[in-house]
């Protein structure tokens, strides 16, 4: 078996929220040893994907603390820069007239929020905000009600930390034909545009062409969608999209289609009847609890399934696995599951830097009273 696809990698990243460490995890997932740059004074960081990382904390206004982030530059791979427009150029990091000089095989993947040309460049903003100018937060929610956002996996996590992810990669086979590195921008407004591609392509087709929470796909239709079971709190999702998958639903609920239409002769696809439809299908599924629906339907094609908790596949036992199996290289086993894998600041850089540069704690770099890593022979 041969070792993950990106060990030997090295992965300098700059300390940030949610979208550059995901990014991060999942290149150390998979090989890479990356490195998180820790602000000076942190004493807890709010980095739960810490997976396989690495620590040293880093002023970076001071002139021996940036000697040895430039020096660990020059022996990486990739930079993981989650800051916004300018700040790293205000650093005395310029991606292209700084670092790429540098280190002219270097990776910069630049991650924003907004585009950083765009018209909220200069802005703050959240998964929320991000979600909200792609176009796809206006998709998402029920109907007659304001938009609902999915936490914040859509743009930090889906549009933000796994394109730039995907980024890196797509950067590594250039350079694996060019023998140069690139910059990289990803910004979530525009990653998480691009994976509402389809739905987007559908409001010119019928299926989602009507208003929020009226369509097939997005709680409109009563045979694609959650319902409550006997045990409050409980839930069966339903995705019987297909006229033979629907057939099963039917016999699994032990209804025929008279029974789930308002008047005789009226499709399943007809608007008119999916309020009728959904009532039905609600006081059916209230008759048994989640573990009776699961044994009615397990095995069976209605494309039903239950809606599991965290706690239900902690109580199981879940075998988390990687965001994708390798049968050569596969990545390294997943060692966070519930319980978030603290990395202090300061936590294993020592070892890191010698193995990168070769260089001892207390010799060409030390750390100081105030526990900043510093370069000790400029």
């Amino acid at each position: 078996m041969a070792p993950p696809p990106l060990t030997g990698l090295k992965v300098v990243e700059l300390a940030g929220l949610a979208p550059g460490p995901f990014c991060g995890f999942l290149l150390s997932s998979y090989g890479a040893s990356v490195l998180r740059i820790d602000r000076p004074g942190t004493t807890v960081s709010s980095d739960m994907l810490t997976s396989y990382k690495s620590s040293i904390a880093l002023d970076l206004k001071n002139k021996a603390s940036h000697a040895l982030l430039l020096s660990l530059i020059s022996k990486s791979d990739v930079l993981i820069d989650p800051f916004r427009p300018g700040v790293l150029e205000k650093l005395g990091l310029d991606p292209v007239n700084v670092l790429q000089k540098l280190n002219p095989r270097l990776i910069t993947v630049r991650l924003t929020g907004f585009r950083r040309d765009g018209k909220y460049k200069d802005m703050a903003g959240h998964d929320i905000n991000y979600l909200a100018v792609s176009g796809v937060l206006s998709m998402l929610g029920a109907k007659d009600a304001p938009p609902l956002p999915p936490g914040n996996v859509l743009a930090d996590f889906a549009g933000g930390g796994h394109v730039a992810f995907t980024g890196v990669l797509l950067a590594l086979i250039h350079r694996g034909v060019s023998g140069n590195g690139q910059v990289v921008e990803a910004n979530m407004a525009d990653g998480v545009n691009y994976l509402g591609t389809f739905p987007r392509l559908l409001t010119r087709h019928p299926m989602w062409s009507g208003p929020r929470g009226t369509n097939t796909l997005d709680g409109g239709s009563p045979y694609y969608g959650c319902y409550e079971c006997k045990d409050a709190g409980r839930y069966m999702s339903v995705g019987a999209l297909e006229p033979q998958f629907f057939a099963q639903l039917l016999k699994g609920l032990g209804l025929t289609e008279a029974d789930i239409v308002p008047e005789k002769g009226m499709s399943r696809e007809d608007k008119r009847g999916w309020e009728y439809m959904r009532l039905i299908f609600t006081a059916r599924f209230k008759t048994k609890t989640r573990k009776e629906w699961e044994d009615v339907f397990d095995g069976t094609d209605a494309c039903v399934a239950p809606v599991l908790t965290y706690q239900d596949l902690e109580e199981t036992n879940y075998d988390f696995r990687p965001i994708v199996g390798l049968t050569e290289s596969p990545a390294r086993k997943v060692d966070m599951t519930y319980d978030g894998k603290s990395l202090k600041p300061g936590e294993g850089g020592d070892q890191v830097v010698k193995e990168w540069l070769g260089w001892a704690k207390g010799g060409e770099w030390d750390v100081n009273e105030k526990g900043v890593a510093v370069k000790s022979k400029l």
